[in-house]
């Protein structure tokens, strides 16, 4: 397969991955029929006027209990009215009644839901404990209770039936926000500086809406139900046509005139099925995920479209969480820090209290300095940028003596204010590039917003920069990178967005978490070597955290090394390689030196693969 018969196939791909969920629905057979009925009962309701034969109230006394026939079609009622017209006119407060439930659960139901999933804390505690709550009311009981109280209020009745209905959308809203919400995705945009209320709408609503649409569906028929069971108990006004109030005449007079019954039953059960057939076709459509494209495929795919995919984090701004300045640093005041942090203390809450993970870490980055942080998995490592970067989950909470960004002292900042600071003063390069794009977006779109939304610039002037820094970072193909999506490219090609949208808003920090983990060794090679440039090319700050030594050697400065939440050593890339101080050290640089061997050897052997 040539590298253009693979282009044409992801093409195709995420064409079709981009089709969207109503297109998809119109062609199922269980979305366009049952669609094509619903919206044929709809335009009854609405034209109902024009399409009833006579007033639904108009008595003719010689048409009482008549048969089908050609002045009443369907009939007349037990007093003379016109069934077909009642029928008609009962489709359009059916349609009304369903309409005020779904609002008034949507509107209280998803906000809440998405609010209390993202935030978490006292608010989602509180409205968990409200919706449970509200499963737990009789709720026929209070139905009639609101009936006698507002003399039969139609409106204010099916409003309360959408108060119960809240929690079925709460329940779907809050698990589908906790799942989009642990995705890294969403922190690389909130580090790229995007607003909560930008991310909910822009990233986290994505991903809600297709349930609660199926949620909605069976909501409309479970409305419409209790609707007419409520007119069948003889709830509501009486002179109003309602397919409920026809259901209870027509089963007074079942075993004499059993007619009565059938045509609004059928009307009602009809319309409740086309609802359920729509709801199931849509849940059969949601849980369609598009397959994971191959790290090979992928590949081939990235070089053949020479493009890359980029995301929000890119465009990253250093936030305020507590640091300390760092033993064996360069002797500068805090005032020419790029970043100083005091005394950085870093806690999660456990099932049986809290553990601290890191323990008065001290860390400062003079400007145009390159420092490494490295160490195994679980050294805090990880956890002190994260602090920094205010992306600990809700689990955690960080303390610090002083913190200075960019020579700005914001000890004292807001969250708020810290959160100014992201997309400006620090960038970030995540590890796992692929899973810092958010799949539902372009790559243009995750790279031009950050512009737009932090440094206030318009649209044209934003994807000039993101196009500049694409070609900056060695995508040949600017323009077709920023039409792609996540999935059309390689694992390096992803890595280079993520670091032309971090030097896009020409911070003075850039922090690298692991930059070259998921990566090959040919690609990591060709990573550092770029940030390394770029580096000196913008005269930014550069602070890595990884877990390689041969990283911190070929391109750090200054070296920290960590291990169980405490700085075992720090000093000169150099001087520390030739004599470290510390067993630990030395432990690790010799894991270090066995694995360039292991990977030399590779290279001898030709059975490398490569991105």
């Amino acid at each position: 397969m040539t590298t253009t018969d693979i282009r044409v196939a992801f093409d195709r791909a995420a064409q079709k991955r981009r089709s969207s969920l109503f297109r998809r629905f119109l062609r199922h057979p269980g979305g366009y029929i049952p669609l094509a009925i619903f919206l044929l009962i709809v335009l009854v309701g609405v034209f109902a006027p024009l399409l009833a034969p006579m007033d639904p109230n108009f008595v003719d006394l010689a048409a009482a209990k008549a048969p089908p026939g050609p002045e009443h079609l369907l009939g007349g009622d037990s007093t003379g009215r016109d069934i077909l017209s009642r029928l008609i006119y009962g489709t359009r407060t059916t349609l009304w009644g369903a309409l005020i439930t779904i609002v008034t659960a949507l509107v209280i139901g998803v906000p809440s839901g998405v609010a209390a999933g993202y935030f978490g804390g006292a608010f989602d505690r509180i409205a968990t404990w409200i919706s449970d709550a509200l499963q737990s009311i009789p709720g026929m009981i209070i139905l009639l209770v609101v009936a006698a109280g507002s003399r039969n209020n139609f409106e204010l009745l099916m409003a309360t039936v959408g108060v119960f209905m809240v929690p079925g959308y709460f329940r779907i809203a809050r698990s589908q926000t906790l799942a989009v919400r642990g995705e890294p995705y969403i922190d690389a945009a909130r580090v790229s500086g995007l607003s909560d209320g930008r991310i909910i709408f822009r990233h986290v609503i994505k991903a809600v809406y297709p349930p609660v649409i199926i949620q909605t569906a069976l909501t409309a028929g479970i409305a419409m139900g209790m609707q007419a069971g409520l007119q069948f108990l003889g709830i509501g006004d009486s002179n109003v046509p309602s397919w409920g109030a026809m259901m209870l005449e027509g089963f007074r007079l079942m075993l004499t005139y059993p007619l009565m019954l059938l045509w609004p039953s059928a009307a009602l059960g009809l319309t409740i099925a086309v609802l359920a057939i729509m709801g199931s076709t849509l849940a059969e459509l949601v849980q369609v995920r598009t397959p994971r494209v191959s790290r090979q495929s992928g590949t081939a795919a990235g070089t053949a479209a020479g493009t890359g995919a980029g995301t929000a984090a890119g465009t990253t701004a250093g936030t305020a969480t507590p640091l300390a300045p760092a033993t064996g640093s360069a002797q500068h005041t805090a005032e020419e820090s790029a970043l100083r942090v005091e005394n950085l203390r870093v806690v999660h809450a456990t099932p049986t209290g809290e553990t601290e993970v890191v323990h008065g870490v001290t860390l400062d980055v003079a400007p145009g300095e390159v420092v490494g942080i490295v160490g195994e998995s679980g050294s805090g490592k990880s956890q002190t940028v994260f602090s920094v970067l205010d992306l600990l989950p809700s689990s955690g909470r960080a303390t610090a003596d002083a913190i200075w960004v960019g020579g700005a002292d914001v000890t004292r900042a807001t969250p708020k204010q810290r959160h100014a600071l992201l997309g400006r003063e620090i960038g970030y390069v995540p590890q796992e590039p692929m899973s810092n794009l958010d799949p539902s977006y372009t790559i243009g779109h995750q790279l031009i917003e950050p512009l737009r939304r932090t440094h206030g610039l318009r649209k044209a002037e934003a994807r000039e920069r993101a196009r500049a820094m694409l070609l900056r970072v060695g995508l040949t193909d600017p323009d077709r990178v920023m039409r792609s999506y996540p999935h059309q490219v390689s694992g390096g090609m992803a890595q280079r967005v993520l670091i032309a949208g971090a030097i896009a808003g020409k911070p003075s920090l850039l922090v690298a978490d692991e930059p070259t983990t998921a990566l090959d060794v040919t690609v990591q090679a060709e990573v550092l070597e770029l940030l390394r440039e770029l580096q000196a090319e913008y005269g930014m700050a550069l602070l890595i955290v990884t877990h390689n030594f041969g990283v911190v050697a070929d391109i750090c400065d200054r070296v920290i090394v960590m291990r169980g939440g405490d700085v075992v050593e720090t000093g000169p890339v150099d001087s520390l390689f030739a004599s470290p101080a510390e067993e630990y050290t030395r432990e690790l640089i010799a894991a270090s030196l066995d694995d360039a061997e292991g990977r030399a050897e590779l290279d001898r052997t030709g059975t490398e693969v490569t991105a």
